[in-house]
């Protein structure tokens, strides 16, 4: 089966799913709503690889993207969603949704999986399901901090789980994350194929990459808590890089990510905020105005000018917030959004900007949830801590990944090495010119950059004006309804300056 007619029909088994969940408490009056409708194990990753996909470009992107500083929310008129969230003005009721889909949708279909394949003794299943298991998991914990994860997902069985401390479900994930690759690496009845949209394609060419996905996860994980023992993040990376069977991303063809089709709601979902909410959604100045100082080569395929223009030398301007409202900044372009089909001249404004439609796009950007770039990148900053490799090579080939992931010539990705390759300072300072490239190359990555400024500030982030709190939130309030309704949950936080276990001060 071709991947678009998979995606297709994942989707609408996900629309369906959600549709039934909304209405079941009109309709499924002789059904339990709690019990497990069974599907066939190929369906059911198709619909967990889909479900993963379109949620890195959801709600929980837009949180993170927010704080971080890559967007930012603006508009006229009303008051939007985006610019309460640009203030942190996050409340429990607002993550009710996404906390909804994680456990509810996604999760609970991965576990289906890991159970399925252990039954039909297809551990191939299992360790694809494990990978994507682990790295939503230690999104939740980076989000969250504690989080219920080791009776979380327990059907009927215990409908209200505790939550586990956020360092003991990262020590587990690391067993999760080894389990799935000797899952992949054992004897397997059924294998995945064209049925994942997520390294879609014959098992042969796609387990190596499951494979490098799982060890570079665990890599990240490392690195997050660089902040609480930076000894122990050296001799873990250290470890696991000097192991002569371990292998990590290799090329850009490696980059975890899903992509998306250029047909009504099965396009990009960042894309398709942008049709639904209008708008709403700007590149943020931070980021903007980190790429200007540069003469960053991406800036064209990032962002459309502002003023706009067609010369050969255009101008990028960013929102920031607490801005009054306006739509006089760039506005995010192909790289989030696909390709543009236009074929005749955008018309600009009086003021220099374009309306939200001067652009036809077809959707298709993929969702990126872990690259090659920020391997390199990991690899970079770990070197300057001490860990193997030299930190300059790897920055250099995370710039080189980023750029040519997005289109840039080499001759323009040559010039920007020879200006801005060159790693050189204190320790604090080779750091910092790390995470802010990383910072560039993870436009559109869901959570990293409000992770990576969590450990080492970097880059610099300015409040806004009219923040509804003196700091910049270290972590996200617990959904309301799993607060109001599971009586093992712990108390509402009282705001969101409650750190998460690696972000020690």
């Amino acid at each position: 089966m071709k991947l678009g007619k998979l995606i297709r029909y994942s989707v609408l088994i996900l629309g369906l799913s959600l549709y039934s969940t909304s209405c079941k408490d009109y309709l499924d009056v002789n059904l339990d709503p709690n019990a497990v409708q069974d599907a066939p194990i190929e369906q059911l990753l198709t619909t967990c690889t889909v479900s993963l996909g379109f949620f890195g470009g959801s709600d929980l992107h837009r949180y993170s993207s927010l704080l971080a500083q890559q967007f930012s929310g603006q508009g006229q008129g009303a008051t939007t969603q985006p610019q309460e969230y640009d203030r942190y003005n996050i409340q429990g009721s607002d993550l009710n949704n996404v906390w909804n889909l994680l456990y509810a949708s996604i999760l609970s279909d991965l576990e289906l999986v890991i159970q399925k394949a252990d039954t039909e003794k297809s551990p191939h299943y299992a360790g694809v399901a494990k990978i994507m298991k682990a790295y939503v998991f230690h999104l939740m914990v980076d989000a969250w901090g504690k989080v219920p994860y080791s009776e979380g997902l327990k059907f009927t069985a215990n409908t209200a789980p505790k939550f586990d401390d956020g360092e003991a479900i990262y020590t587990d994930l690391e067993r999760l994350l080894d389990e799935a690759i000797a899952d992949l690496n054992a004897p397997s009845i059924k294998s995945p194929a064209a049925n994942s949209t997520i390294f879609p394609g014959t098992f042969t060419a796609s387990r190596p990459r499951w494979v490098r996905l799982a060890n570079t996860i665990k890599l990240r994980l490392y690195l997050h808590q660089s902040k609480k023992s930076r000894a122990n993040t050296v001799q873990k990376i250290t470890a696991l890089v000097n192991s002569a069977s371990v292998s990590f991303m290799e090329s850009n063809a490696d980059n975890f990510q899903m992509a998306f089709i250029n047909e009504a709601r099965r396009q990009n979902p960042i894309h398709q905020f942008e049709l639904d909410r209008v708008n709403q959604f700007f590149p943020g100045a931070t980021l903007v105005n980190l790429m200007n100082q540069r003469n960053d080569p991406r800036r064209p395929r990032y962002f459309t000018p502002f003023p706009f223009t067609r010369d050969a030398a255009p101008a990028y301007a960013g929102a920031k917030p607490g801005d009054a409202p306006s739509f006089r900044y760039s506005r995010m372009h192909t790289y989030l959004r696909g390709d543009t089909t236009n074929t005749t001249p955008v018309a600009a404004q009086a003021d220099g900007s374009i309306t939200n439609s001067a652009y036809t796009y077809n959707g298709t950007a993929p969702i990126r949830m872990l690259t090659f770039a920020e391997y390199n990148f990991i690899r970079a900053e770990a070197a300057v801590y001490g860990a193997p490799g030299t930190a300059e090579t790897f920055f250099q080939a995370g710039i080189r990944a980023s750029m040519s992931g997005a289109g840039v010539p080499t001759a323009q990705i040559d010039d920007y090495i020879a200006a801005n390759g060159t790693l050189t300072g204190t320790e604090a300072e080779r750091v910092r010119r790390i995470i802010e490239e990383k910072y560039i190359a993870n436009y559109g990555v869901t959570m990293e950059s409000w992770t990576d400024w969590r450990r080492t500030g970097f880059p610099q982030i300015t409040a806004p004006v009219n923040a509804l709190t003196p700091f910049t939130p270290r972590s996200l309030f617990y959904p309301q309804t799993e607060i109001d309704l599971n009586p093992n949950a712990p108390a509402q936080k009282t705001d969101m300056s409650e750190r998460v276990f690696w972000d020690v001060q």
